[in-house]
């Protein structure tokens, strides 16, 4: 699989519409089977755009290159902080954040989600998440073991001095999941009253190797450095739902 990471810098809504018809455009003439854009890249944390315009964009646009798929981060929609993934003028599923970011008050602008999801596209299954989202493992771990996601899609707006964690959490769910993990993040923001510096984007193969770039946007997605991986959970994984927790001055364990 050929994937096309945005490097997304935010403006006004007005720029960022047009700027998407032709990034959109440009990452499909490239040959990407895949294009992802950044978490609430149209309207970041502050500016507002009407939903039902913006899910007309993401039919245009997806139309206009049918035989490329869309991931397009996210947007407010019903108070959710919404990912969307497009095919030839249709939406093909939806995922709202589950774990919002207590630091930037998220809960005040959106409600999480209930649920998590996956969506079958050529051959594999990519696992949507979402910024925060990497930073709970059991999300990741679910999407691999129940819904045998091979890829891993993450989203975000994650600021460029923090981009060691975002990187690190990203390698993890590579590694411990055996899958590919894709990180799309915002670039910056150049909003009035939004500044922003946003960290980088990063792909990891099945064993936590970097996928290098030729040119900062496309990424091959190679199965044979799948077929290497050492330790496979889809096989090796055993399900336990006990806790055993033993006290200090003896005793049986207690249960959690």
């Amino acid at each position: 699989m050929r994937i096309y990471l945005a490097r997304w810098v935010c403006l006004d809504v007005e720029s960022n519409l047009r700027r998407l018809v032709a990034e959109a455009a440009a990452a499909a003439t490239s040959g990407a089977e895949l294009v992802v854009f950044p978490e609430s890249f149209l309207h970041g944390y502050t500016r507002q755009v009407d939903p039902i315009r913006v899910r007309a964009a993401f039919a245009t646009v997806s139309a206009a290159a049918p035989a490329t798929a869309f991931v397009f981060g996210s947007f407010t929609e019903g108070r959710r902080n919404r990912m969307t993934v497009w095919r030839g003028g249709r939406e093909l599923a939806s995922y709202d954040k589950v774990h919002l970011f207590p630091p930037h008050n998220e809960h005040l602008l959106w409600d999480p989600g209930e649920r998590y999801v996956a969506v079958e596209l050529d051959g594999h299954v990519l696992g949507l998440l979402n910024c925060n989202d990497l930073r709970f493992p059991e999300q990741a771990r679910a999407l691999r073991l129940r819904a045998r996601a091979d890829v891993l899609i993450g989203v975000a707006w994650w600021p460029w001095r923090r981009d060691h964690v975002w990187r690190v959490l990203l390698q993890a769910r590579a590694i411990e999941n055996a899958a590919w993990v894709v990180g799309c993040c915002v670039a910056a923001s150049e909003h009035p009253g939004e500044f922003f510096a946003g960290a980088g984007n990063h792909v990891f193969d099945p064993l936590g190797e970097p996928v290098r770039t030729p040119d900062d946007h496309l990424y091959e997605l190679d199965p044979e450095r799948a077929r290497a991986v050492i330790v496979n959970p889809l096989t090796a994984a055993v399900p336990i739902d006990e806790v055993a927790v033993f006290g200090a001055t003896g005793g049986g364990p207690g249960r959690a």
